[in-house]
């Protein structure tokens, strides 16, 4: 199996703790992180960036941008300084840009050099090189950008921008906030109105921070869906920006406390902008006991601090539409619906295929290894639950370089009766380089 040149496989056992108890601050929300460096790199001044997530993924956006001419440095406060180029100052970077694995600073930086005057050639990883960009290649052509791929539209690739680009109306054909933000940040230097159709609502960090950075933006529901008209020639103004917990890492404690019986877990400052809040009703309508403390409002995003206790969960049909409100939460879903009373059927997520791994086959064969049935479906899975015991663990899982498989595997193996395996743990360091030291803070253990 490839691995990611930054690290060797770095395999890891995992034992069931006796129960899980604390508090704890996720890694600031992902999404929201590589936007906020994005913008304020576009941005004509200094920004500044509180609770930046400092995993692999992020770091990637931020040496793309420096490369582009923008001056970005953390300072000793933890607080991430950045001096942007303005909208249309963008510079030529003088060599390849390095993705690692990260999809999200690939397509999003793809539509930002669309509407430049610059080429920018795409590298990454093998998991990164063997996920499609066909989707966000066809609308920035669009605009005007002449776009050289690996054949069927792979990394490694190059875009060359076009000034003046060409405004569009795109309706996108698959629900993809990725898309979507690719196309309105190609639009910032493009001139007139560029407008994307989404005929179903996803993550809306980008309309929400765009508008807090100044561009002139509208989003109204018409009759194929929502639809985002963003002005171009914009003229970004910096920002202070604190950015909320990411809902996609508390999920796993949302999870973990669920189904470890006696846990009581506070999870601090957690994003619930409800475009990414769809795990919280799908586990509620499990059972699970999520208490919302002193909710609040961060930089446009609502946040509140999450109390979880241990519940029995019941197995649910999983409404599809909450679907790409938890794309990425699907496989610590399949964690939950594993020690759920009966059988929880989650669909709706073919788009779990085309991640880091596919995930519904990653996480089918992982969860059987360790004892749990499972029914693969071309859009999700049928988990059978056993209704709150101890699966039987013991197996070795491949977590094909993907962080969500690791993660979500590790919290299956907190109350497993044999220790799980996992063949490589290094690739969690993409979103999250302090989980396995904070399990073991919650675990009451030492790392």
């Amino acid at each position: 199996m490839a691995h990611s040149p930054h690290t060797s496989p770095s395999p890891r056992v995992i034992r069931a703790p006796a129960r899980l108890s604390g508090r704890i601050r996720v890694p600031g929300d992902k999404s929201i992180s590589h936007r906020s460096l994005m913008l304020s790199a576009l941005a004509v001044g200094e920004s500044r960036i509180e609770g930046l997530l400092e995993g692999e993924d992020v770091l990637a956006t931020a040496a793309a941008m420096r490369a582009m001419g923008a001056t970005i440095a953390r300072g000793d406060d933890a607080v991430w300084r950045v001096q942007g180029v303005g909208v249309g100052g963008l510079l030529q970077p003088a060599q390849a840009l390095d993705m690692g694995n990260s999809g999200t600073s690939t397509r999003l930086l793809m539509g930002l050099v669309a509407s430049h005057a610059v080429s920018a050639t795409f590298v990454g990883d093998a998991s990164l090189s063997g996920r499609p960009m066909g989707r966000v290649i066809t609308p920035l052509a669009r605009m005007g950008a002449d776009i050289t791929s690996s054949p069927g539209g792979r990394l490694p690739l190059t875009v060359r921008g076009l000034v003046p680009s060409v405004p569009i109306d795109y309706e996108l054909p698959v629900a993809s906030a990725q898309v979507k933000s690719a196309v309105l940040l190609a639009a910032l230097n493009t001139p007139g109105i560029t407008r994307v159709i989404e005929p179903v609502p996803t993550r809306d960090h980008s309309e929400r921070m765009l508008a807090g950075f100044g561009a002139r933006l509208t989003v109204e529901q018409g009759p194929r869906g929502r639809v985002i008209a963003l002005e171009g020639e914009a003229e970004l103004r910096p920002q202070s920006i604190t950015v909320p917990g990411d809902p996609s890492s508390a999920a796993f404690w949302m999870v973990a406390a669920s189904v470890v019986p006696g846990s009581d877990v506070v999870i601090e400052n957690v994003g619930l902008n409800p475009t990414r809040a769809g795990l919280v009703t799908a586990l509620r309508m499990m059972g699970a006991d999520i208490a919302e403390l002193a909710p609040r409002t961060v930089g446009g995003e609502p946040v509140a601090d999450l109390r979880v206790r241990h519940a029995a969960l019941s197995g649910i049909e999983v409404p599809p539409d909450l679907a790409p409100s938890m794309i990425d939460e699907y496989p610590v879903l399949f964690v939950a619906a594993a020690f759920a009373a009966g059988a929880t059927v989650a669909r709706g997520a073919e788009e779990l295929r085309v991640k880091e791994s596919d995930r519904i086959a990653a996480m089918r064969v992982a969860l059987e290894a360790n004892g749990v049935t499972t029914v693969e479906h071309e859009d999700g899975l049928t988990v059978h639950g056993n209704g709150g015991d101890k699966i039987a663990g013991g197996a070795t899982v491949a977590t094909q370089l993907d962080h969500r498989i690791a993660m979500s595997m590790t919290i299956a193996a907190l109350h497993a009766r044999d220790s799980i395996t996992l063949d490589d743990a290094s690739p969690v360091a993409t979103s999250y380089p302090a989980f396995y030291q904070q399990l073991a803070e919650l675990s009451g253990e030492t790392a």
